[in-house]
């Protein structure tokens, strides 16, 4: 599969590394950090590309960056992303980055926001992850305990080729509907960042508050901050403990 990823940070950049391992061809491009990009060149292989060519002749394109950067990607884009390419979001919205975003602030599904600022329609996934779950715990087919990623979109064959992708990064995938219910698997709920297992993730799923969300999300920010923020990956395993205690998720 050829596959475009827009934004090189600690997600983008590992999953450029799991998708190359799997075979398919990689392009990249990053707003900042060139350095970054030609040692992830160096490293993996994978192109660094400009903006207009990380869109051009691609099966998916993966969209791994801040929030507040969508409205200037989409003016940045136009119209260029092809109707026939799969577009995955794995933003997540946090006020104390991104700055406070009127329409979610409001209550607009977080993804339906980011298909409706870029003008095609996403499939939500690998937001749910943290990065050092996604660099360091991925598993074999079949696992018991390999963990599982929800996966929101209106067109179920997009969801499909998602869902072969998460299973070549390490990865069990749940379909849990449409782009609407993509807020089921947003910051402050169970199955975000809390390492799932299957069966575990289509328990949790169905417990998910929206009420509960924010204030949720606000919670685990607040324990990064208190820890050592510039060194996260480091205690990785920390947050994730922290988040099945603040998110009530039933293991």
């Amino acid at each position: 599969m050829k596959i475009g990823i827009i934004g090189a940070g600690q997600i983008g950049s590992a999953l450029i590394r799991q998708y190359l391992k799997a075979g398919h061809e990689v392009k990249m491009t990053n707003a900042t950090n060139l350095a970054k990009m030609k040692a992830l060149e160096d490293e993996t292989g994978a192109k660094p590309v400009s903006l207009t060519d990380v869109v051009k002749d691609v099966d998916a394109l993966v969209v791994t960056i801040p929030s507040i950067e969508i409205p200037k990607l989409a003016n940045s884009l136009g119209q260029s992303i092809s109707s026939n390419t799969v577009v995955i979001d794995t933003t997540n919205y946090y006020p104390i980055r991104d700055g406070k975003i009127d329409e979610l602030e409001n209550g607009m599904t977080e993804s339906v926001w980011v298909s409706t600022k870029l003008g095609v329609p996403v499939v939500k996934a690998y937001n749910s992850i943290l990065a050092g779950s996604l660099i360091h715990s991925g598993s074999t087919e079949n696992s018991a305990s390999r963990i599982a990623l929800p996966v929101s979109g209106d067109d179920q064959h997009a969801k499909e080729i998602v869902s072969k992708l998460i299973n070549d990064s390490g990865f069990d995938a749940l379909d849990i509907g449409n782009l609407q219910d993509s807020w089921r698997q947003q910051p402050g709920s169970p199955v975000y960042c809390t390492d799932l297992n299957l069966s575990q993730l289509r328990n949790n799923i169905t417990q998910v508050k929206k009420e509960r969300l924010t204030q949720r999300r606000e919670q685990a920010v607040q324990f990064i901050i208190e820890n050592n923020p510039a060194k996260w990956l480091e205690w990785w395993k920390d947050c994730v403990a922290n988040n099945r205690k603040v998110y009530e998720t039933a293991l």
